[in-house]
Formats: C-alpha cells, structure tokens, sequence
C-alpha cells in the first residue's frame, strides 16, 4: 500500500519560512515524480513545485519561483519543499503528489497517482 504523509506545516508570519516534508512508503518512485499541490479556501487545487526523480529536474509555479525550493532525499523516500519569504497568500493546504513512471508533464495533477492527506500551512500578515 503506497502511502505519502506530509508534515511540516504550521502558523508562520507573513516573511517567515516553513519546510514541508512528504514521505512516501510502500512504492518508490525512482523511474517517476514527486510534487507539491496547494489548495487554499474557495479555490481550486494548484500546482507549485515538482520534481523528477531522475535527474533532478525542478519545476516551479510563476507564484513561487525565487521563494520555494523543492528538493529530494533518495534513501529516504522523502521529497521537500523549503518555502521562504511566505505571503498570506501562500496560506493552504498543501498536497504531496506521487507520478508513478515517466510522465511528459509533471505541473498538472491528471499526471498524479498517489496523494498524501495534506497539510495547512497559514501566513499572517
């Protein structure tokens, strides 16, 4: 059973930094992709970062590119995602995507197959 659990979120003040961390067990996706998915109230679900397993190659939304940093450790499974100089309107729930094997596109979420539960993360002004 796959299973992606994120951690690392929390209240911080508008300026701050959090580091989400999101591990993933029961599969790992060497030969595929990890990313970060964010969803605030009344919004639809976005994308903010991913990256390839192999290679290393990082993708980043337009909103956070210059603040956020995605990055992985392979021995431990684990994908994260360092958010600096945080705004309000950075505040939502933040989703970990697993892609299960090659995939052309890794920004959108019709490419994901396994979900972590989320985890809120609240900027202050």
């Amino acid at each position: 059973q796959v299973q992606l659990v994120e951690s690392g979120g929390g209240l911080v003040q508008a300026g701050g930094s959090l580091r989400l961390s999101c591990a993933a067990s029961g599969r790992t996706f060497s030969n595929g992709a990890m990313g970060w998915f964010r969803q605030a109230p009344g919004k639809e679900r976005e994308f903010v970062a991913a990256i390839r397993w192999s290679g290393g190659s990082t993708y980043y939304a337009d909103s956070v590119k210059g603040r956020f940093t995605i990055s992985r450790d392979n021995a431990k499974s684990t994908v994260y995602l360092q958010m600096n100089s945080l705004k309000p309107e950075d505040t939502a729930v933040y989703y970990c995507g697993g892609v299960d094997g090659v995939a052309v596109t890794i920004t959108t979420q019709s490419s994901y197959n396994y979900w972590g539960q989320g985890t809120q993360v609240t900027v202050s002004s």
